[in-house]
């Protein structure tokens, strides 16, 4: 099933909100006429989104100033959204971060920040919203992932890993729903490592968004933009890591001298 018709009472959750491939998913699901339910650190500027798009598309908007981080701060979400007299159809996992440089040299607490907004988030989320789509048989996620998630990453390897993580997840998480009135997507992107990747690999935040919602629409599980990237994340499984890995270290700028 495609995504939900929207009514007065349904929201879509998205998260990392604030900027980037989150504010033009948002902005995508709004112009289908999708109430919006911001989630992000910096209040200011979903605020300043929010009231964009419900002026723009008159859809109800509402904002949530949550760090994800956070295991206390994500699991009152639930509860802050039914407090708005609202249910989530829609989730939208994008907010995540990560680092750059050698694991030798790596801070430990931005790593472990890192994990827990790239991997835990991810997984909580799920976890405390997929049940009730269940049992309404509406629903859809979209967990966004990277080209990152198709090869290890030298100069980000947690970033990469994580990656791989979510795009496994959510594939898993597609298989365990099908049949269920469900629609589950990894929406591939590469915002944060854009420096490691050529200039023809990279694709604009409104493009990514656009055929991230169309593919979740259409019920596809893995959407990956761009002629380039689709090939290279297929040629990713058949070429040697032992030629790929010194080719990409080499290349990333955090790990030149």
């Amino acid at each position: 099933m495609a995504l939900s018709t929207p009514n007065d009472n349904s929201t879509a959750l998205v998260t990392g909100a604030s900027s980037g491939i989150g504010a033009q998913i948002a902005r995508e699901l709004a112009r289908r006429g999708h109430g919006l339910t911001l989630v992000a650190r910096r209040e200011d500027r979903l605020k300043s989104l929010a009231d964009e798009l419900a002026e723009t598309h008159r859809i109800r908007t509402e904002v949530i100033a949550a760090d994800l981080t956070d295991a206390t701060s994500r699991g009152e979400l639930p509860a802050q959204v039914e407090q708005r007299g609202l249910t989530v159809d829609v989730l939208v996992n994008t907010a995540g971060l990560t680092t750059m440089g050698p694991v030798h040299k790596a801070d430990r607490a931005a790593e472990l920040a890192m994990v827990r907004t790239d991997v835990e988030a991810v997984v909580d989320l799920c976890t405390l919203f997929v049940a009730g789509m269940v049992t309404r048989r509406r629903g859809a996620v979209l967990n966004t992932a990277s080209t990152a998630a198709f090869q290890p990453l030298p100069g980000q390897a947690g970033y990469g890993a994580s990656k791989a993580f979510v795009l496994s997840y959510g594939r898993a998480l597609g298989a365990e729903l099908r049949g269920t009135g469900f629609a589950e997507a990894a929406g591939m992107s590469d915002a944060e490592a854009g420096e490691a990747l050529p200039k023809f690999m990279w694709v604009s935040a409104e493009d990514v968004a656009k055929a991230a919602v169309e593919g979740l629409a259409a019920g596809r599980a893995v959407v990956i933009p761009g002629t380039a990237n689709r090939a290279a994340a297929g040629l990713a499984h058949l070429a040697p890591k032992a030629l790929i890995l010194p080719f990409m270290a080499q290349r990333h700028p955090a790990l030149k001298k």
